[in-house]
């Protein structure tokens, strides 16, 4: 299964601009065209990486999570990742082999490779191939609650998800599930929401979840507040909470997108 990664290099002088990426007070849309080498960036304790930040905390936007795409060359990785004690995660390969090293073993991560990492446990992660490896990194800070114990690591594939037909739709718009979406020790899902041709999201969903959705393969209309934008693979949408959305898949082929949303949890109350 392909997945969509990054084009990095730079347009040509004689290069149209993509005519796609907006930024709103409901919503971004970062097409996949603004994904070059002028717009990455690097971190501590990080060996052949560059990344592209393309989500986070903002206030007044969205404030719950950040979500990286890394491009690791090969040998390239880090032993302490990550600095912050209370940051949980979600990592989701796009392409090329990487070992990953966790309080639950060592896992040999392939495109489709899904992790979750529980706040406080260190990782370590390095790409073992001859070629670049690319992977999503969504990070949020956990949210604990007294009684309900904190989540255990996992790693798992694509193809072993659970996938849950939405009711009504004949298969035509399912999500593919990592986490029980009824088990509280969880305060963020990462999902991959999939629709066959013609499938639809049929009205507008407006709810508090903040969304980033990274398309992987595909494409379709989606609504983004009171807009209709055309997608397709490499694309990232930003959603702020109680941002309409819905969608139209369009094209041949299935149209699939990574899923950010903040659950499970009271309202913070300032």
């Amino acid at each position: 299964m392909a997945y969509a990664t990054p084009m990095g290099g730079l347009p040509t002088q004689s290069d149209k601009l993509t005519g796609k990426a907006v930024f709103t007070e409901a919503y971004a849309l970062l097409p996949a065209g603004t994904m070059r080498d002028i717009v990455t960036s690097y971190l501590p304790h990080w060996t052949g990486m560059r990344m592209w930040m393309i989500a986070r905390p903002m206030t007044g936007f969205a404030e719950t999570f950040s979500q990286y795409i890394v491009e690791l060359a090969p040998g390239g990785g880090s032993d302490r990742p990550e600095e912050n004690s209370q940051a949980q995660a979600v990592l989701f390969v796009t392409s090329g082999d990487m070992t990953l090293q966790d309080a639950t073993g060592t896992h040999a991560l392939r495109p489709g490779s899904y992790a979750y990492l529980p706040a406080g446990q260190g990782w370590r992660l390095h790409n073992t191939g001859d070629i670049p490896a690319t992977f999503h990194w969504i990070r949020k800070r956990y949210q604990p609650v007294e009684g309900i114990p904190a989540p255990e690591g996992f790693v798992t594939h694509d193809t072993d998800g659970t996938i849950i037909e939405m009711p009504g739709t004949g298969g035509k718009w399912s999500t593919t599930r990592f986490v029980d979406p009824a088990d509280l020790r969880h305060d963020f899902h990462v999902n991959i929401v999939n629709f066959q041709p013609g499938g639809v999201i049929p009205f507008e969903e407006t709810h508090v979840m903040e969304h980033g959705l990274f398309v992987l393969e595909g494409t379709a209309d989606y609504l983004l507040n009171t807009d209709w934008v055309k997608v397709g693979p490499g694309d990232f949408m930003w959603l702020r909470a109680f941002c309409p959305q819905a969608c139209r898949a369009t094209g041949d082929g299935p149209f699939r997108y990574l899923l950010y949303k903040d659950v499970n949890r009271h309202a913070a109350l300032f």
